[in-house]
């Protein structure tokens, strides 16, 4: 035994810096497969290789539609309803705002309506009362938009769908989403490549010292896999546990990294729902063109068909399609169209309005104060538990690979 520890010790005198580099490679295994891993997570956006299953595409990217609706459900059932949005804003104010486009607009719109469903009566009107129509919806325009702004307003749910904006913007936009979790989680993804260095190392000493007692080829794999799959496992564990934070052996103290940083997550993520997705622009958007957008369309052309049968001298009303009718959903997506493209030249100073009394940001960080530990883990932890079990086995096939590479490396420079 004395023979075999002395041949041992003049072995590890002789060749000690490869043996040294053994830490220092299995730090670096856990570094890089912990930085493969995350990168798995969010790129690429498009699926990359030979479909179905040679090639990759980010988890995030790939599960957008749930992962847009789970951080939709979190965000519209604990954090901001419709009427956080909506509410705060003023009817006459928006529609001194938004009064220049759309009386801009009126000309087209009104010809547009008429010509659609009483071609001839338009047509057999003098210029000089199609004239006088047109001005009087103009005259009409800031009252409609009022009273469009008054219906959002008394029936919420009804013309503003909030969780069919925030899923569409989402799914539409893979980047964003990547950056709801890249920004809420920034710090904890530095922390799990910094966490493979350190337990890499840590148990790179072990596999060092493994290796100069019995210098078995397998061991280096082995444990290649072991640090690529256990430093995986760890890290995910240490942000999300303990909750609260917990003293461990009366030396040290230790909270899930993502609850530890609760105030300033709460900071970064309502800064970017509130400049990239619940902004004024997308919220008007979102009534002039959204699913349950007729109310507005409804409320000009009711406005048309008043103006038209008090000039005409007629009682009858314009014939109104169905709305599943496709000529009627046709002229709905042009007036909507028409009325967006001229609303950018005042957009700004609606944005600047709205963005003050909505105030989304605000509230949000206060809504997120007010969410239990659960609650607000649930803000990322989506991002991880999705297909999360191909993280960790591919950062134990890469520790693996390494560590085969490894062994050649060290047997080669000791032979």
């Amino acid at each position: 035994m004395d023979e075999y520890l002395r041949a041992v010790a003049d072995d590890f005198a002789r060749y000690w810096p490869v043996y040294c580099s053994i830490p220092v490679a299995a730090a670096l295994i856990g570094y890089v497969t912990k930085l493969v891993a995350i990168r798995m997570m969010f790129q690429p956006l498009d699926f990359v290789g030979v479909k179905p299953f040679l090639g990759w595409q980010g988890i995030v990217p790939k599960r957008a539609a749930r992962m847009a609706g789970i951080a939709c459900d979190t965000m519209t059932r604990q954090l901001v309803r419709p009427g956080d949005v909506v509410n705060r804003l003023d009817p006459e104010r928006i529609a001194r705002e938004i009064e220049t486009p759309l009386r801009a607009a009126a000309d087209e719109i009104v010809r547009d309506i008429a010509a659609q469903y009483q071609p001839g009566l338009w047509e057999s009107l003098p210029g000089r009362v199609q004239r006088m129509v047109i001005h009087r919806v103009q005259t009409e325009t800031p009252k409609m938009v009022a009273g469009v702004m008054e219906a959002v307003k008394q029936d919420i749910d009804s013309v503003f769908d909030l969780k069919d904006m925030v899923v569409t913007s989402l799914v539409k936009d893979k980047a964003l989403l990547n950056r709801i979790f890249q920004e809420a989680g920034r710090k904890e993804f530095q922390f799990i490549a910094r966490s493979g260095l350190f337990f890499g190392g840590l148990i790179g000493v072990v596999q060092m010292i493994v290796w100069v007692l019995f210098k078995i080829p397998i061991i280096m794999p082995l444990f290649g896999l072991f640090i690529g799959w256990f430093t995986d496992w760890l890290a995910l564990k240490m942000i999300f546990r303990p909750k609260r934070p917990v003293r461990y052996f009366g030396l040290f103290e230790w909270q899930g990294l993502f609850h530890k940083r609760r105030a300033e997550v709460s900071e970064a993520y309502a800064e970017l729902i509130a400049k990239e997705i619940i902004t004024p622009r997308n919220v008007i958007e979102a009534v002039l063109r959204g699913p349950l957008s007729d109310k507005v369309v409804g409320l000009i052309q009711r406005k048309v068909d008043d103006e038209l049968a008090r000039q005409a001298g007629i009682a009858k009303p314009l014939v109104v399609l169905a709305v599943g009718s496709r000529r009627y959903q046709e002229m709905k997506a042009r007036i909507t169209e028409q009325i967006m493209a001229r609303l950018p030249e005042t957009m700004r100073y609606i944005e600047d309005y709205a963005g003050d009394a909505m105030d989304i940001r605000n509230v949000l960080v206060t809504k997120m104060k007010e969410l239990d530990a659960d609650e607000f883990e649930g803000l990322l932890r989506p991002a991880f538990q999705q297909d999360e079990w191909i993280l960790i086995a591919t950062g134990a096939l890469l520790g693996a690979a390494f560590g085969e590479l490894q062994v050649q490396v060290v047997l080669h420079l000791t032979s």
